[in-house]
């Protein structure tokens, strides 16, 4: 009987701050649209903000490797 254990793979996986992002910017969409009155507005343009912040730190983690 062979007891060797499979190798592990040591490597990070990339991690990514889109749906980190996107989840603040509902969260800050949703208090605006309570303050201003227009919930049904402000909920996707959180979500447009946190996608763009997101993928814009995603892409400058890309390039600084």
């Amino acid at each position: 009987m062979d007891n060797k254990q499979p190798e592990q793979n040591n490597k990070k996986e990339p991690q990514t701050f889109v749906g980190v992002f996107m989840a603040i910017g509902v969260g800050v969409g949703a208090a605006l649209g309570v303050a201003l009155g227009n919930i049904a507005l402000s909920i996707p343009l959180g979500i447009v903000a946190g996608l763009v912040v997101g993928l814009a730190i995603d892409a400058k983690n890309k390039n600084s490797k």
